[in-house]
Order: C-alpha cells, then sequence, then structure tokens
C-alpha cells in the first residue's frame, strides 16, 4: 500500500517530460527495426501500402505497453521513479491491467487538450486529475 499525498500538477509534468524522452528512444529503435524490414524505404502510405497502418497500430503499442507494463510491475515508469510519483488505485494497491488499460486511454484524453484534465485537480477537493477520477486511480507523491 503506498501513502502519500496526491501529486501535483508539476511533478506530473515533469515525470511526463522525463517519460517522453525515453519513448522517444524506444520509438526510434521501433522505427528503425520497421524501416529496416521495408527494405530501408521510408514508411509512408504510398511506399509501405497497408503495412503504414500496422506500423502506425505499433508506435501506439510501443506507448502503450510502456505505460501498462511499468505500472502494472511497480506502479512507476522512470520519470515516476525520479519525482517519487506512483500510481495506485483507490485503496492505495497497486493497478491491475483493467484499472491501467481503463488509465491509459482516459488519461491520453485528458492531456490532449491542453492538459485540461489533469489541470482539473485544482478544482477537484481530493486533488484528483479527471482520469484519475474516472479510472479510480490517483498518483501520489511518496513522502519516503
Amino acid at each position: 500500500m503506498a501513502s502519500g499525498t496526491s501529486a501535483g500538477f508539476g511533478r506530473r509534468l515533469a515525470a511526463l517530460l522525463y517519460d517522453a524522452v525515453l519513448l522517444a528512444a524506444l520509438l526510434v529503435i521501433f522505427t528503425s527495426g520497421a524501416v529496416f524490414l521495408n527494405h530501408g524505404v521510408a514508411l509512408e502510405r504510398r511506399t509501405a501500402g497497408a503495412w503504414f497502418y500496422l506500423y502506425q497500430a505499433g508506435l501506439i503499442g510501443v506507448v502503450a505497453a510502456y505505460y501498462l507494463i511499468n505500472w502494472i510491475r511497480s506502479g512507476q515508469t522512470l520519470g515516476m521513479r525520479a519525482w517519487r510519483l506512483r500510481a495506485v488505485t483507490e485503496s492505495g494497491r497497486p493497478l491491475g491491467w483493467k484499472s491501467a488499460a481503463l488509465r491509459l486511454s482516459v488519461g491520453a484524453l485528458a492531456w490532449a487538450p491542453a492538459a485540461l484534465g489533469v489541470l482539473w485537480l485544482y478544482a477537484d477537493p481530493e486533488h484528483l486529475a479527471l482520469h484519475d477520477r474516472l479510472s479510480r486511480t490517483r498518483v501520489v507523491h511518496l513522502l519516503s
């Protein structure tokens, strides 16, 4: 069970930026492999045909796998570890597949429109972002 206070916007954003650097590297590796399999030709709709859509789905899959695997294994991505954050259920337990997948999908929507869903935490009485509330999870700042 994780104890701590609800994480603020600054820490969440900082963790997201750390994760973005790691994800960029993972996506470069994935793209390099995809270009190699396409005989060194750039993956565009006109050059790769239907494989282009599989490549795009693969990019989304890499991002989703990064978050899901880390949240389920330890409740923390690399960026969250650096900023001492952990994703947990409402009761403070580790996330399962269902809650992690719901958090990921709703979280993408919360960050998309200028982070309005995340800034919701300033209006929420428990300081939960909109995707925390909807997925019944929370991000806590670990005290020690």
